[in-house]
């Protein structure tokens, strides 16, 4: 199949981490997606929860490494000229299975073909292809000008995954800061913002109010903020539900336009969810409820692959009746929402 010219670009995406319903933790990662044709390439792989080689947690020379090699200034580091695209996003090793791709130069330009899916040396591009995906042909001076701009550009900018704790419980702070930071999220907590040097204020990315945070505190934080000379988005706590808030805390993290998100809408009543997917991919709606007792009860609601478009998923009375929340998660991407009351009668 000859190769058609694509555009090519990068923009920052995230796979969110988080506190899973069944106890484990799935680690946040920042990352450059690849844009082909003004669309995430990650939104043709259907059901992959991956990340690019282009993360901002790698140390700064492997980070380099990774460029030149798509850049072909280094070897491929697989036989047959292959390249990992996207890879494990918590471990990074090859037996967990990566999608590679052959990366050559045609005259100026640079070719990206033969796509597959790959869990060791070899690639089999009969069974595990991805024969729908490429070839592109970029042209080269954009290919270039996109993959260099990554190594004079300050990352960090683009990497602050740490997070202001603000709240009167400091109990459940403390068990929200441990969760935060199992899933590679850094997060600190005040009782006062304002003792905070500016110069710390700008090295968060998001600011979490913990639900016994009041608006005179809240409005204190704001301010600090404001006169520190940074713009961050501010989470109030739905309730004290730690799987909860980090859900939440990870939307406020999701970074790009939401046009370059999975999931884009989430609303949910005590009969049915309304889910809205931009392109085809996994996805799982966890409900927490919060019982006359004050205890919390979790079910997994629906765990499917679902089609770009919205969908209805209907919703068990008993599991969201009373006080309950709706988590949807999907690759790159979380949406929470309080599930509204039905109308009397």
């Amino acid at each position: 199949m000859a190769a058609e010219y694509a555009t090519f670009g990068l923009a920052p995406a995230t796979r969110a981490g988080g506190v899973l319903a069944d106890g484990d933790y799935q680690v946040h990662r920042d990352f450059m997606d690849f844009i082909v044709d003004g669309r995430p390439l990650l939104y043709r792989l259907s059901d992959l929860d991956a990340v690019s080689p282009l993360a901002s947690d790698v140390p700064p020379a492997i980070f380099t490494e990774q460029v030149r090699g798509l850049l072909l200034e280094t070897a491929a580091p697989l036989s047959g000229g292959r390249y990992v695209i996207y890879g494990c996003p918590e471990c990074a090793n090859l037996a967990c299975g990566a999608v590679t791709a052959v990366i050559v130069r045609d005259g100026d330009d640079f070719v990206w073909r033969d796509f597959a899916w790959q869990t060791g040396e070899q690639a089999d591009l009969e069974f595990n292809g991805y024969h729908g995906i490429g070839p592109y042909r970029f042209p080269g001076a954009e290919y270039r000008a996109a993959l260099a701009a990554l190594l004079d550009d300050d990352r960090a900018a683009h990497a602050r995954r740490r997070v202001l704790l603000i709240g009167a419980r400091v109990a459940l702070l403390a068990r929200l800061a441990a969760a935060l930071r199992t899933i590679g999220v850094g997060a600190d907590i005040t009782g006062d913002a304002g003792a905070v040097p500016a110069g710390e204020l700008r090295a968060y990315g998001v600011v979490a109010f913990g639900t016994g945070a009041d608006e005179e505190q809240r409005s204190a934080v704001r301010r600090a903020f404001a006169d520190a000379g940074v713009d961050v988005p501010h989470v109030v706590g739905l309730a004290p539900i730690v799987p909860l808030l980090v859900a939440q805390i990870e939307h406020a993290l999701e970074d790009g336009p939401a046009g370059r998100r999975r999931l884009t809408r989430l609303t949910a009543t005590g009969a049915a969810a309304d889910v809205e997917v931009t392109s085809p991919c996994r996805v799982r709606l966890t409900a927490y409820r919060v019982d006359r007792l004050h205890r919390t009860r979790v079910h997994e609601v629906f765990d499917g692959v679902l089609g770009a478009g919205t969908h209805r998923v209907a919703l068990d009375a008993a599991t969201v009746k009373g006080e309950s929340y709706l988590v949807a998660r999907a690759p790159g991407s979380v949406l929470v929402t309080a599930v509204t009351p039905p109308e009397p009668g």
